[in-house]
């Protein structure tokens, strides 16, 4: 064998090296993923070409003016990139099979190819008919759009330098490959090396890619996790196989926030923007129901109106059951225990179940509050007051501690209709309410209790 070549495993999953042969990846406990790979141990020679000179630049004075963002047509997507695309950035979007990722990067595409400019759409998983069929579908004409059905990628790279687009579009990473790299399409060289490629690319042209990525069955990207450091941006489309809203998180954004939420719908034309998520998350809430119980999240800078279902029976087993769905488990047992020890409410024999209605995942505290209540309805059989939002997070003391931004949710819940605030003093004391909407500010959980149940 070559000295300069030695033989490893390699996991697919998630890119841990082995120097033998395992059933079981010791990173990711997936079975059957390491797969024999050839590398190269070999130094550059010293007789290589260098290099040319590193640019050295003063930050204070580089300038951005030239580079504006691109705004893209849908606001929902603007709002979770933090404004636009900016060019030469690498934005990596991730989402379980049937999702709508192709989707909706065909529709944002074809918006922008609609204002004049180029977007290449590179396509690795369709032929240029598959593709022609979908964008009938959605309604796409395709004027300014050009498609590539093409799996090699320096030959998308040369595709796209002559026509320099505004915008390309790889669809996906794991079907892409470069010749000069060993292993097959999707493998972890592979991923890791086209992505260096793209990058390379993009940044000295300014052209920024987005680029769909698979995802594993634990919900992870699938590929290394160095594929995730590389990009600029990082961004999961989420959704209920039995729903047809979708929600996009970033995860990553060197350029914005990560805490934004866009929200759209699945349509038979496609994705669909929604602009009032209240509607979406509290569409069947019928108010006076017996263990429901509206709270405001803030995903980012938009407040979400979310409804909180508890239900609560005697176990019929030894061991009562905890079921969360849409909150943290370990977030449910902490208010379980406050409830019991500080609220005197037995729940030792109770299954207690508690929802998310509408598939949101919140892990803010401020829901604290709202789910105590709504176990608290369902365990009394008792409704909450009608047209009552509820806000606050909870201490292992039974206190109802302050929150953030509280006139911003205060105002959205005044425009959805609700006209009853409980919530944190804290918070509470020195704000100016909407008018129309009573204040009801409590020191503990007992005064929670009593302020929405009664004795």
């Amino acid at each position: 064998m070559d000295k300069a070549r030695k033989t490893v495993f390699i996991c697919q999953q998630c890119g841990k090296e082995s120097l033998k042969w395992l059933g079981r990846c010791p990173g990711c406990q997936s079975w059957n993923s390491l797969v024999e790979t050839t590398v190269s141990t070999s130094k550059t020679p010293s007789g290589s070409v260098r290099a040319a000179e590193p640019t050295v630049s003063e930050l204070s004075q580089v300038s951005t003016g030239q580079a504006p963002r691109l705004p893209l047509p849908f606001h929902e997507l603007n709002r979770v990139l933090g404004g636009g695309i900016v060019p030469g950035s690498l934005i990596l979007i991730s989402g379980d099979p049937g999702i709508g990722k192709s989707t909706l990067l065909l529709q944002m595409s074809a918006m922008i190819a609609g204002e004049g400019r180029k977007v290449v759409y590179a396509s690795g998983e369709e032929s240029l008919q598959q593709t022609k069929l979908r964008a009938d579908r959605l309604g796409i004409k395709g004027e300014g759009l050009f498609i590539i059905p093409e799996t090699d990628l320096e030959a998308i790279l040369q595709r796209m330098a002559e026509l320099s687009p505004t915008l390309g579009v790889i669809d996906s990473i794991q079907t892409v490959f470069l010749n000069d790299l060993e292993g097959a399409a999707g493998s972890v060289s592979q991923v890791r090396g086209c992505t260096l490629r793209l990058m390379q690319w993009a940044k000295p042209a300014a052209v920024p890619i987005l680029i769909v990525g698979h995802v594993t069955k634990e919900g992870a990207i699938a590929g290394p996790k160095v594929l995730e450091h590389m990009v600029d941006v990082v961004l999961y489309l989420e959704g209920e196989s039995f729903s047809s809203y979708r929600l996009l998180r970033c995860v990553k954004n060197r350029f914005g926030s990560t805490n934004e939420v866009g929200v759209f719908e699945m349509k038979e034309h496609g994705l669909v923007e929604v602009e009032n998520p209240a509607e979406v998350f509290l569409s069947h809430h019928s108010q006076g129901a017996v263990g429901s119980v509206v709270t405001s999240t803030l995903e980012g800078t938009r407040p979400l109106l979310v409804e909180i279902q508890a239900l609560t029976s005697v176990t019929s087993f030894g061991l009562p059951r905890r079921t969360a769905n849409g909150i943290d488990l370990n977030r449910l047992l902490l208010i379980i225990a406050v409830l019991s020890r500080r609220a005197g409410l037995r729940l030792s024999n109770q299954d207690i179940i508690v929802n998310a209605v509408g598939g949101l995942k919140t892990s803010e505290p401020a829901a604290d509050l709202a789910v105590a209540l709504a176990i608290a309805s369902s365990f009394r059989d008792k409704e909450v007051e009608r047209g009552t939002v509820v806000i606050g997070e909870l201490g292992l003391s039974g206190e109802v501690r302050g929150i953030p931004q509280m006139e911003r949710r205060i105002a959205d819940a005044a425009r959805q209709g609700f006209n009853r605030c409980l919530g944190p003093a804290a918070s509470l004391r020195a704000l100016n309410p909407p008018q129309g909407m009573e204040i009801v500010p409590v020191e503990t959980l007992g005064d929670a209790l009593q302020a929405a149940l009664g004795r």
